[in-house]
């Protein structure tokens, strides 16, 4: 019996075996080396996220963005050249609103609105004045 052939089918699998080793271990050098450049990434994004953290307490305060209403303005006008806190049926008033119910209540949710975007202040119940 001649082994001859089967030793030289063997060589071939061998050669294809070393040639997909080699190919394997490219592959992981290339992946090691993109895992450190993911992982210098990672820890520079964490160090500028603790920078970031640690300054945000020196940055100013940008007033919030009023609701698109035209009264708004007008309302904080009023509020600026107030000498104390206004009821809502004053600001009706000095807009020259009727003094209606459903005109102070829709002035009282304007300026209920206003306290929560931290533009107003309500001291007592129903008495509001301007954020100092």
């Amino acid at each position: 019996m001649n082994i001859r052939p089967l030793l030289d089918a063997l060589d071939l699998q061998e050669d294809a075996a070393r040639a997909l080793a080699d190919d394997l271990r490219a592959q992981i050098d290339t992946l090691q080396t993109r895992l450190r450049e993911a992982e210098t990434h990672i820890e520079h994004l964490a160090i500028t996220r603790k920078t970031v953290t640690g300054l945000s307490d020196r940055l100013p305060v940008s007033a919030p963005e009023l609701p698109e209403h035209p009264d708004h303005p007008r309302i904080l006008a009023v509020f600026n050249e107030a000498t104390g806190p206004l009821r809502a049926r004053d600001v009706c008033q000095i807009l020259g609103h009727e003094l209606l119910p459903k005109n102070i209540e829709g002035t009282r949710a304007k300026l209920k609105r206003l306290v929560k975007l931290a533009t107003l202040t309500e001291n007592d119940t129903g008495n509001f004045a301007r954020k100092q």
